[in-house]
């Protein structure tokens, strides 16, 4: 469909008003002649001058209606379909699986953890009486890390896949639209437990399977394939297709790769540390004395290079919470998320250091 794009800026004061933003609107359009129909695709704030602006972004049409920016899924009934096991429920997971219902697989997902539903319990648990459950927690558990710790959408990459058929996705299971046209959309924590089981149940209502308190916990390999997977120390199952989902976190993984002689390849990854700031100190640093209710809660991106070493802000949660991620006890770990309407009255991101391989050469790894 043939279309061209127009950008403007508007003052949140205008934004915030529907009545001004309309005539707003129809006046910035009348400069872009002989187009029918308009969309808005892309919003963001622009914080580098002063007075604080958003940018706007319509995509016109020389038909009389828009298109969708939602694109539509085509999962099928897969009751009957070739298997395939993945290991681990977190975002890689569940999006293989539902990959899998758009090619005609039958996704069979093994999550160590429990439910949305049941972590809460082991998040209470570890917030009130420092406990953790080494199998349920901030990590492991049905939607991995992101369900409790933020569930913000972030991405560099730009042509490893259509992201675009992940933010529909997530519209098409409970998440807001506005996550298809903000410059840096967000969920947030209270309301990604409901998107991922609502995603959970698309996956099983056409005939996948999601199997909680299941741990993989050994590989069985015979002539450099892998053929079977024993679960929770206790039965072995017999498969042919596998798609290694863990996560980061899941220490006992990699220790068994290592152990079965299956190639690891080391990369380059980032260590540091989590800190917590006034968001009203975040507030007027970004927005000035013209910040007011009208504007979100401000975020910010740090990067440095000193020494030959990267250093950046990471996960930076305006209105946020810092959370204890710890799997075993005796860990200290930490992670950050914000509430959708990111209003607590503290900001925090992680602030990280590269760690290149090389680094390793001589630590007798």
């Amino acid at each position: 469909m043939e279309q061209t794009t127009i950008e403007f800026y508007v003052s949140p004061e205008i934004l915030e008003n529907e009545e001004q933003y309309a005539q707003f609107l129809k006046n910035e359009l009348a400069k872009a002649p002989n187009h029918l129909s308009y969309q808005l695709v892309r919003k963001s704030i622009d914080a580098r001058k002063k007075p604080v602006r958003y940018l706007m972004r319509y995509a016109l049409y020389q038909s009389s209606t828009a298109p969708s920016l939602q694109l539509p899924s085509a999962f099928t009934n897969v009751s009957n379909a070739p298997e395939v096991h993945i290991i681990g429920a977190g975002p890689a997971g569940l999006f293989a699986a539902l990959q899998c219902l758009e090619l005609g697989l039958k996704p069979i997902i093994l999550e160590r953890g429990k439910d949305v539903r049941q972590r809460r319990r082991d998040l209470a648990l570890i917030t009130k009486q420092q406990e953790v459950n080494p199998e349920s927690n901030y990590c492991f558990g049905e939607g991995g890390a992101g369900t409790y710790s933020d569930g913000k959408l972030y991405t560099r990459s730009k042509k490893r896949g259509d992201w675009k058929k992940v933010l529909s996705w997530l519209v098409e299971h409970g998440a807001s639209d506005e996550i298809l046209t903000d410059a840096h959309p967000h969920i947030g924590t209270n309301k990604l437990p409901q998107v991922i089981t609502a995603i959970r149940e698309t996956i099983e209502h056409l005939g996948g399977e999601v199997l909680f308190n299941t741990r993989a916990s050994n590989f069985l390999v015979e002539k450099n394939t892998l053929v079977g997977l024993e679960i929770n120390q206790e039965k072995t199952i017999r498969v042919k297709h596998v798609i290694l989902a863990t996560g980061h976190s899941a220490n006992d993984i990699y220790e068994l790769l290592h152990k079965k002689n299956i190639t690891i390849e080391a990369k380059p990854f980032a260590l540091g540390v989590r800190i917590e700031q006034p968001q009203e100190y975040i507030n007027e640093m970004q927005y000035g004395n013209r910040y007011f209710n009208g504007l979100p809660p401000a975020s910010y991106a740090i990067v440095k290079q000193t020494r030959k070493k990267g250093v950046y802000s990471f996960c930076m949660c305006p209105g946020g919470i810092v959370a204890p991620c710890a799997t075993n006890n005796g860990e200290i770990v930490t992670n950050g998320w914000s509430p959708s309407k990111r209003n607590n009255a503290y900001a925090n991101s992680g602030f990280v250091a590269e760690v290149d391989i090389t680094d390793f050469e001589n630590a007798g790894f």
